[in-house]
């Protein structure tokens, strides 16, 4: 059995004091791949140096998340997508819109979004999108820009059942990570309507743990406790849930 963490942020601070620890408690869950999302300039080095750590369990995103998006954005994305940064990249992300912190720059973050969008597709690579009180727009976006290169996950999709039946209808997945064990996030009910050949797994770390752990840090091994959630609201076995969902994300990602 093996499980694929496709949006974790392992290389940030909050595992520099015991990442080997962390790894090791991966491995004992069986999520054997881990796919570490772009921030930011500042994220690249840290997410090279944890690839070159192991680069058959790390794999690498570039790309600038909406929250980072200010009026120097282009600047930014020449100095994130430049031709160094991506060798052996199996994504561009994290990138999307993001109207719950700020709405200040909400064109440029458009804008940022678009860009990163021709980008993907002008290498054929997937995206995996952030979406915080921004659906509508992102899914008009993704709906203008639909054609075969077009491919990716909603990262962390909390949406309802007609927005999760937009997505899928541009061959995008569903990417779930703790949200989906929240007693009242109403997530479950759009999920037991939903395949599994379009659903991938995710954590997030170190943010939105499962609800074993709600408050404490989050780590790419609880990916088993999604997963475990997933085949009760799916009324399948743990292995089928991992067999499908490590297959969609090496599928999506060319992993």
């Amino acid at each position: 059995m093996e499980f694929i963490d496709t949006h974790s942020h392992l290389y940030l601070d909050n595992f520099k004091n015991d990442l080997e620890e962390v790894i090791s408690n991966c491995k004992t869950n069986n999520v054997n791949k881990v796919l570490l999302p772009n921030i930011d300039v500042k994220s690249i080095e840290q997410i090279k140096n944890l690839v070159a750590l192991d680069n058959n369990m790390f794999y690498a995103m570039m790309g600038l998340h909406p929250t980072s998006v200010d009026e120097n954005y282009k600047t930014t994305l020449n100095e994130i997508l430049q031709e160094e940064n991506l060798k052996n990249i199996c994504a561009i992300g994290e990138i999307g819109l993001d109207y719950y912190w700020s709405t200040e720059y909400k064109e440029q973050q458009i804008e940022a979004f678009q860009f990163q969008i021709d980008f993907a597709k002008e290498r054929k690579l997937p995206i995996a999108i952030h979406c915080r009180n921004a659906f509508d727009d992102i899914l008009n976006i993704l709906e203008k820009n639909f054609d075969e290169n077009l491919k990716g996950v909603l990262h962390c999709f909390t949406g309802n059942e007609e927005q999760a039946k937009r997505l899928i209808d541009m061959n995008f997945y569903l990417g779930l990570g703790g949200v989906l064990t929240y007693k009242n996030s109403g997530l479950d009910k759009v999920i037991e309507k939903i395949d599994l050949k379009h659903l991938i797994l995710e954590t997030d770390a170190p943010y939105l743990s499962p609800t074993s752990f709600r408050g404490k840090r989050n780590e790419s091994s609880y990916t088993i406790y999604v997963a475990e959630k997933l085949a009760q609201i799916k009324e399948k076995s743990l292995a089928e849930v991992a067999s499908q969902t490590t297959l969609n994300a090496k599928q999506l990602f060319n992993i």
